[in-house]
C-alpha cells in the first residue's frame, strides 16, 4: 500500500535518536516540513515519542519517530529513556543525531552499541555553526556520516534522498501476506465473520490488508460470511485457498473440503511478521502445562472486551480445556512488554496487525533468549481446534 492511507504498522519506521539538545526535534520537523515537535534550547523538551506518517519520495510511506534524548538528567529522565529504548525495538532504521559543535567520540561508539543489528546513519547537526575547516575535518573523521544544516531545505532534502535509498535496500519481497502461497489468477475465498466484536460499517485491518495484497498480486478474491460459505464453495469451479478469521476456525474447517487449503489471517501474519514454524512448534508445550502456570498474552491494540473476545475469553477457555488444568493469564497491551519473562511458561501474541514487523521479531527474539515458547492467536487456535496439521500445510 504505497499511499497516504497506509497504516503505521505497515510502514518502515525511522527513529531519530541522540542525546538531549542534539537537534532531534528540529530535524524531525524539517524532514516532515511541519512544526510538530517542540524545539527549545532547554534540555529534555521532548518527553513522549512522537510518531508521524509521511511520504518519503521516492521511497514511499514511512513513519518518522522523534524521541526523548539519551542522557536526560531530569526527574522524569529515567522514564523518558525507557520509552526511547522501547521505540528502538520497533524501528527499521535509525538516524543517530550528534551535535557537531559538542560531541564525544567514545560516547558515539557506546551509543551505537545500543542499536544492535538495526541499520543506522550518524547525522551531524548544526553544521552551519562550524567553520569550513572544522566541517572538513569532521567529514574526514566520519566519512560515512551525514551532515545537515536544518536551516537549509537543500541540506535536509539531501538527507531525505539518502534515507530513501537506504530504505529501498531494506525492502523485503515477503511484505505481501500471500507471496509464495498464492499467485496471479488464483482464486481465494476470504471468510469475514460479523460478530459483536466486529466494527460497524467497515472491515478490520487484516481483512483490508488481505484484499489489497490480493489486488497487488493479481489474485481473484471472493468475500463471504461463514453462513454463506458453503454456497460460495459449491458455486465456484476452483478454489486455491480459503482464509478465515481464526476465531471461527472450527466451523470453517467443517465446511471447507479437505482438498482445499485453509489458513487464517493471523497465521499469515505470523509468517509475514514473525516465524511461523517457531510459532507452530511452540504449541508443543501446551500438553505439558501444569496447574497455575502463567501464560503471557500480548495484544497489539486496545479494544472493548466482549463475551466473544478472542484473546480474553475464547483462547483462555479453549487452552485450559485442552491443558486440563487452570492457568493464569497476564495481559500486556500495545507496545508494553514485561521485563521478566522467567515467570511464564507460554507466550501468545495476537496477529500483530497494529504493530511493526520489527516489533514482533524483537519480541520473539526476547522470548527465544529467555527460553519461552511463543505462538500467536491463529496458530494456537488451529492447534486447539485440532486442525493444526491441515492449516500448516499452506506454509510447508
Amino acid at each position: 500500500m504505497k499511499n497516504a492511507e497506509t497504516p503505521l504498522a505497515s510502514r518502515k519506521h525511522i527513529g531519530i535518536f541522540g542525546n538531549t539538545n542534539a537537534g532531534k526535534s528540529q530535524l524531525f520537523n524539517r524532514i516532515l516540513n511541519q512544526d510538530l515537535a517542540i524545539v527549545s534550547e532547554k534540555r529534555g523538551t521532548t518527553t513522549d515519542p512522537i510518531i508521524k506518517g509521511m511520504e518519503l519520495i521516492p521511497y514511499g510511506p514511512i513513519a518518522l519517530v522523534d524521541t526523548a534524548g539519551f542522557g536526560d538528567g531530569s526527574k522524569l529522565g529515567k522514564e523518558r529513556i525507557r520509552k526511547t529504548v522501547q521505540i528502538l525495538e520497533r524501528c527499521d532504521y535509525i538516524i543517530y543525531t550528534v551535535d557537531s559543535t559538542d560531541y564525544d567520540v567514545t560516547m558515539i561508539h557506546n551509543t551505537l552499541t545500543k542499536f544492535g543489528n538495526t541499520p543506522y546513519t550518524i547525522c551531524f547537526t548544526k553544521i552551519d555553526l562550524l567553520t569550513p575547516k572544522q566541517l572538513e575535518q569532521l567529514k574526514k573523521r566520519f566519512p560515512n556520516a551525514q551532515f545537515v544544516n536544518t536551516n537549509s531545505p537543500k541540506s535536509v532534502d539531501g538527507l531525505k534522498h539518502y534515507l530513501a535509498d537506504e530504505l529501498a535496500k531494506l525492502t523485503e519481497e515477503d511484505d505481501n501476506l500471500l507471496s509464495g502461497i498464492a499467485a496471479k489468477r488464483n482464486h481465494v475465498v476470504m471468510v469475514a465473520p460479523i460478530d459483536s466484536a466486529a466494527p460497524k460499517g467497515r472491515l478490520i485491518l487484516p481483512q483490508v490488508t488481505f484484499l489489497r495484497n490480493c489486488l497487488d498480486l493479481g489474485i481473484v478474491c471472493t468475500v463471504t460470511k461463514e453462513d454463506t460459505l458453503a454456497e460460495v464453495i459449491s458455486s465456484l469451479p476452483k478454489i486455491d485457498l480459503v482464509v478465515t478469521d481464526s476465531q471461527i476456525f472450527r466451523l470453517v474447517a467443517k465446511i471447507v473440503p479437505k482438498e482445499i487449503p485453509l489458513t487464517s489471517f493471523s497465521m499469515l501474519l505470523a509468517r509475514q511478521k514473525g516465524n511461523i514454524q517457531e510459532m507452530i512448534s511452540a504449541c508443543d508445550i501446551i500438553p505439558k502445562l501444569k496447574a497455575g502456570d502463567k501464560v503471557l498474552m500480548l495484544e497489539a491494540c486496545t479494544h472493548n472486551e466482549t463475551h466473544e473476545d478472542i484473546g480474553r475469553v475464547k483462547i483462555p477457555a479453549l487452552l485450559q480445556k485442552k491443558a486440563g488444568v487452570p492457568l493464569t493469564f497476564d495481559y500486556f497491551v500495545a507496545y508494553d512488554f514485561p521485563s521478566d519473562l522467567s515467570q511464564y511458561q507460554l507466550a501468545i501474541h495476537c496477529g500483530g496487525c497494529m504493530i511493526t514487523k520489527k516489533a514482533v521479531r524483537s519480541r520473539m527474539e526476547k522470548c527465544r533468549e529467555a527460553g519461552l515458547p511463543i505462538t500467536n492467536y491463529g496458530v494456537v487456535l488451529a492447534y486447539l481446534n485440532g486442525i493444526s496439521d491441515r492449516c500448516k500445510e499452506v506454509f510447508s
